[in-house]
């Protein structure tokens, strides 16, 4: 599989593994519902998982990445820099030493850029149809990288939102759920430490087929007073497709004197998202 052909499926099977919730107010108010012992239990637990996140604003590391489409199966190296709220940054090596791509999600844009026949991409999460429909966006990147629950839509999570989650807390690990119109958010959860397993995506389309997203989280290695991830795999299945990436961290660090931004050359070309999907699609 050509490098080029590697940064394709990358450049599209990160941004697809990426409805704002609306409520209306009963004109009746409503009696107070007693707090039950097992309400009280998934609160706790929901507070305990949400609390796991680790406090570092700077996440840096070596990566090996992994792409398996098909019969094609291919490995690079790189490295992975990541801000809190701010960026994340793959850059994807070739031969070890030299900078074949970069993949950059900011909290207002994805920029894709082919080192190898100078071209990029930079565009909103907006103009990805499956994106938009579903209020993912960068929060939503960062929670998957950063071992986190989230909700469509929303930087951060309180109390209040946390009770939106629904627990199942009679299993060995506790399944963590949030639906919403046609997406199903879900999490498998350590009942002990509340340590997230694997995260659920899914996308129910009864004309097209569905479309789920399955991120599992198979190590985890020490950051401060936290566990961080540092082996994932992640596993995009379409209707008639479906892409697995590796993604394995070493030597994690908190690395602060990097530039957040990436800065195109004036010599590289812009392509579209449609380009890319075409080019996808005839691989």
């Amino acid at each position: 599989m050509k490098i080029s052909n590697i940064l394709k499926v990358a450049v599209v099977a990160f941004p697809l593994f990426m409805a704002s919730c609306h409520t209306h107010k009963n004109a009746v108010k409503e009696a107070p519902q007693p707090v039950t012992p097992e309400v009280l239990e998934q609160s706790a637990f929901l507070e305990k998982v949400s609390d796991n996140a680790t406090k570092a604003q700077f996440v840096t590391s070596k990566l090996k990445f992994s792409i398996e489409y098909g019969p094609q199966q291919v490995s690079l190296t790189g490295n992975l820099k990541m801000k809190r709220d701010d960026v994340i940054q793959l850059q994807l090596m070739a031969f070890g030493f030299v900078e074949a791509g970069r993949i950059e999600f900011t909290k207002d844009y994805v920029l894709i850029v082919d080192r190898i026949n100078k071209q990029f991409l930079k565009a909103p999460y907006n103009y990805v149809d499956f994106l938009r429909n579903s209020g993912i966006n960068f929060y939503t990147l960062q929670a998957l990288f950063w071992n986190e629950l989230f909700m469509p839509g929303r930087q951060k999570l309180d109390k209040t939102l946390l009770e939106k989650f629904s627990a199942n807390m009679e299993t060995e690990d506790v399944v963590i759920s949030l639906d919403e119109g046609k997406m199903n958010y879900s999490w498998l959860a350590n009942n002990q430490s509340g340590r997230i397993k694997m995260a659920n995506i899914s996308y129910r389309d009864q004309v097209k087929g569905n479309t789920q997203l399955n991120w599992d989280y198979k190590e985890f290695s020490k950051m401060g007073n936290a566990m961080f991830p540092s082996n994932m795999e992640v596993t995009l299945t379409m209707p008639e497709k479906e892409v697995k990436l590796g993604i394995r961290l070493n030597y994690l660090g908190n690395e602060s004197d990097w530039n957040t931004r990436t800065k195109v050359s004036d010599k590289y070309r812009e392509v579209t998202v449609d380009q890319i999907l075409r080019r996808f699609m005839a691989l």
